[in-house]
């Protein structure tokens, strides 16, 4: 993974950050693979001191986090120890709860999945048959790796949301999860902490690893629309982290009604275009929503993801591609702008709600906002 969230670019050997320093020891080590990584370089890349980086590295072994991989050739002095990150010494469960399905993921240390259950949902069902068949695949997927510390449940989940305290808003449709705690009722059930965030926030933070940095809209077309979006290196959540509402602005004022009680909202628009059919209709309308973001935002990237993106991909990209170059032909912005799709349809969710988890352990903390 070459992305990096928010990641502290150097160690302060100060008590009171001992955790923020082995937090950039084990990125690098994940970064690092197989081949691992010496300690000299650690030092070097995180500003530590040889001997930070020692006590570091022999705390995280005696926790089996990390083992020796080995000795690299001597450049003249003492061949060095090579240390790599140890993946399956912990791992972290991520959840998608979409309004018609659940995906559940067990990823490790590095973000593998090693584990993925599916199952229909019915996201309007009472509140404690979803948590109830939330929680029965917490359990499935730790008797999968039934002796390994699990490190926590990140859950992804349409939005509006309140992300710092794991309680939902109004979710278009389903207006009957105003107010749920779902943070903590999910945690009462599973005895593991958990991390509650809108499905698009989770799949951005997905592309953040697994591509080039840099800002970007990530919007993802499933059973509803949304965007998640990374500015400065970090998830943006906007002051109330309601940021990425992208799929209910206005594009027409007297259009049809949307199930959030606006009118002309692109993600009732766009469906709607897809449900007739005329899928060059529905790429269009989202990229005029794009071109909007990319606008408003001066952004020179634009990801999209989900299902519907999934089912025909270069109608999706030719479609926004074209709205925003002709904003561009206009002088209204979009010169250069890349639109690309992430891989896996809706995947990209669970996994990111599992990144939720990890993210922390590893520097990558995305809390702005």
């Amino acid at each position: 993974m070459n992305g990096s969230l928010t990641k502290a670019q150097a160690g302060v050997g100060l008590p009171a950050v001992r955790h923020h320093n082995a937090a950039l020891v084990l990125d690098l080590l994940r970064e690092a693979g197989t081949e691992g990584i010496s300690r000299l370089e650690l030092a070097e890349r995180t500003g530590l001191t040889p001997q930070a980086v020692s006590k570091i590295t022999a705390r995280l072994r005696a926790e089996g986090l990390a083992v020796g991989a080995g000795l690299r050739p001597s450049t003249g002095g003492k061949p060095r120890t090579v240390l790599r990150l140890v993946p399956d010494a912990q791992f972290a469960v991520g959840l998608h709860l979409d309004r018609d399905g659940l995906t559940a993921v067990l990823v490790d240390l590095a973000g593998r999945p090693v584990a993925v259950t599916t199952a229909p949902l019915d996201f309007g069902a009472p509140a404690e048959r979803v948590l109830g068949a939330a929680s029965d695949a917490v359990r499935d997927l730790r008797a999968a790796e039934p002796h390994k510390p699990v490190l926590g449940v990140g859950v992804a989940v349409p939005g509006p949301l309140d992300h710092r305290d794991g309680v939902l808003h109004r979710v278009t449709g389903f207006p009957r999860w105003d107010g749920f705690p779902l943070r903590d009722a999910l945690a009462g059930r599973t005895g593991l902490p958990v991390t509650v965030d809108k499905d698009t926030n989770a799949a951005a933070l997905t592309v953040s690893l697994s591509e080039p940095c840099g800002d970007f809209a990530y919007l993802h077309l499933g059973t509803g629309l949304g965007a998640g979006l990374v500015l400065g290196g970090e998830l943006h959540r906007g002051a109330r982290t309601g940021a990425g509402e992208f799929g209910h602005q206005t594009l027409q004022l007297d259009g049809p009604l949307c199930e959030c009680g606006g009118r002309g909202c692109i993600e009732a628009l766009c469906l709607a275009a897809e449900a007739r059919g005329d899928r060059a209709e529905a790429a269009r309308i989202l990229g005029a929503g794009a071109g909007n973001l990319v606008g408003l935002l001066d952004i020179d990237r634009v990801v999209l993801g989900g299902r519907t993106v999934a089912a025909d991909e270069d109608a999706y990209v030719r479609g926004v591609r074209a709205v925003i170059a002709d904003r561009a032909a206009r002088g209204a912005g979009g010169a250069h702008v890349t639109v690309t799709v992430a891989d896996g349809g809706d995947r990209p969710v669970a996994e990111g709600a599992a990144q939720l988890v990890l993210a922390p352990v590893f520097g990558r903390v995305g809390e702005r906002g």
